[in-house]
């Protein structure tokens, strides 16, 4: 790992937070993006404080300028990228007779753009560099279809599907598609949901029985850490209490 430069997006909280940490103390150096810039600079200094290596920016993955940036910053700051981990992510669950439009299009905005964006970013440097792994976090929202997360697991099974066609495309052997799709992990993900009800529920599901997202992030860093001819394309990760 010592030999990997790992751009993260959703960075200053939750799986991002942790998976910048696992990597970080594996060796890695993180190059950290999210719009909370000043989680991202505490966070930054704790790594090199413990000796690791790391820089961020502020970064919103629905303008893909700014993940044209981030890349650009690891290129910059640490030579190139050999990862990209597409980890921002909202939930404006709800029933889909609510009609929420506006919640619908934040979701398809950050899950589904936020991604193609990172892939526009990082694809052409990966390409240049004949090496490069994708690593995007997804969901079992998309595995189980549940009541109120229809549309949210419309984002995430879209995703998968581009990373699949993708991985296909891809057959010359120098890029890598992670898919890792945790269930409930407690993060700030239900500080997205609109309905007090919902976001009240989630909460009280994440606060039984929820994973820790150093769970995710180890996980994620299992598939980083395979030798390059070796792909691990989906994981699925969630507590053995969930259904």
């Amino acid at each position: 790992m010592t030999n990997k430069v790992v751009a993260i997006t959703g960075a200053s909280s939750g799986i991002g937070e942790a998976t910048a940490r696992e990597l970080a103390g594996r060796g890695a150096a993180v190059v950290l993006g999210a719009r909370r810039t000043d989680r991202l600079e505490k966070l930054t200094a704790e790594i090199r404080a413990r000796g690791g290596r790391a820089a961020h920016r502020q970064v919103d993955v629905t303008a893909p300028a700014d993940l044209a940036a981030l890349v650009e910053l690891a290129v910059t700051e640490f030579g190139r990228l050999d990862v990209l981990v597409s980890n921002a992510g909202i939930s404006k669950i709800g029933p889909v007779a609510d009609l929420d439009l506006a919640g619908w299009q934040a979701m398809i905005d950050v899950n589904v753009h936020g991604v193609l964006h990172g892939l526009a970013a990082a694809l052409p440097v990966f390409e240049r560099q004949r090496r490069g792994h994708l690593v995007t976090t997804i969901s079992t929202a998309g595995l189980k279809i549940t009541p109120t997360m229809a549309v949210y697991g419309g984002t995430k099974n879209a995703v998968r599907t581009i990373l699949e066609g993708l991985r296909q495309e891809s057959t010359a052997g120098w890029l890598r598609t992670t898919s890792v799709s945790p269930g409930y992990v407690r993060t700030e993900l239900a500080d997205s949901i609109d309905d007090p009800a919902l976001r009240d529920q989630i909460r009280r599901t994440m606060n039984a029985f929820a994973l820790d997202p150093s769970a995710v992030a180890r996980a994620i860093a299992f598939a980083i850490d395979q030798p390059e001819d070796v792909e691990i394309g989906d994981i699925t990760i969630r507590p053995t209490t969930q259904d």
